[in-house]
């Protein structure tokens, strides 16, 4: 087996809001998984709250932390988080970064989800719509949960309004005050600002660049994870276009 992607500490792969690990034969992280760890990799796809803030999935994610640090001897791990995974693995490493070696957003909402403060504009919570929305996406959580397939443990709490003030700009704005660590300071587009762009930040040597293949989901995640192998540790970030041929900007401490 190539050991091209090996890594000296384990993968952990975070899901986003409405996330799963397999949702009956489906994978969420499809084709990932297997591609690292035929390069060598040691893969942990994990499951945390579907729906719910950052600060609670962040506890989550650091209980699984400790039980693989536990079962696989590695003193730290790799946290790669899609979506509000990001955040979440943002969490879990500024509350104990003696347990993570690196952080990789993929698409990662780290200046705040447009989606989330047009619901709260257009949905809001005390409205007939704003019920329905809630309601909606509380039955769906809990569907997927019945329909999880990759991961077994306890029920997990959901809670639709924690979720969605967590994803606000607003809501991440505060999140970033509190929990700076691996927060990119710069974005693309033009407005608010957009979770895409990386920064330098004190300590740390200016962003270098990987140009992954077009269209590649795998041979993103891999050029992520390759770079990680090659530093003891080391804050990772792929754009928001990453996964449709965009560029992966990495920086290591």
């Amino acid at each position: 087996m190539s050991q091209a992607l090996a890594t000296r500490y384990p993968l952990v792969l975070v899901p986003g809001m409405l996330g799963f690990v397999r949702l009956v034969l489906y994978p969420y992280w499809f084709g990932i998984v297997a591609a690292l760890r035929r390069g060598g990799a040691t893969v942990f796809p994990v499951q945390v709250s579907p729906v719910h803030g950052n600060e609670v999935r962040g506890e989550q994610l650091l209980r699984i932390i400790d039980d693989l640090r536990r079962r696989t001897g590695a003193d730290k791990v790799h946290l790669l988080g899609h979506s509000q995974g990001a955040l979440t693995a943002r969490y879990a490493a500024a509350r104990r970064p003696e347990w993570v070696a690196s952080v990789t957003s993929i698409a990662g909402p780290n200046h705040g989800s447009e989606l989330a403060d047009y619901l709260d504009k257009h949905y809001p919570g005390d409205s007939a719509r704003g019920r329905l929305l809630k309601l909606v996406l509380h039955g769906l959580a809990r569907l997927m949960g019945w329909l999880e397939t990759g991961w077994r443990g306890a029920g997990l709490p959901i809670d639709v309004h924690a979720s969605h003030q967590s994803l606000t700009f607003e809501g991440v704005a505060l999140f970033n005050q509190r929990y700076p660590q691996g927060l990119p300071l710069t974005w693309g587009g033009q407005g608010r600002p957009r979770s895409t762009g990386c920064a330098t930040t004190r300590g740390r040597a200016p962003c270098s660049r990987a140009s992954p293949t077009a269209g590649a989901t795998a041979s993103m995640a891999a050029t992520a994870s390759a770079a990680c192998s090659r530093a003891p540790s080391c804050v990772n970030r792929a754009s928001a276009t990453a996964w449709s041929g965009g560029s992966a900007r990495t920086w290591a401490r």
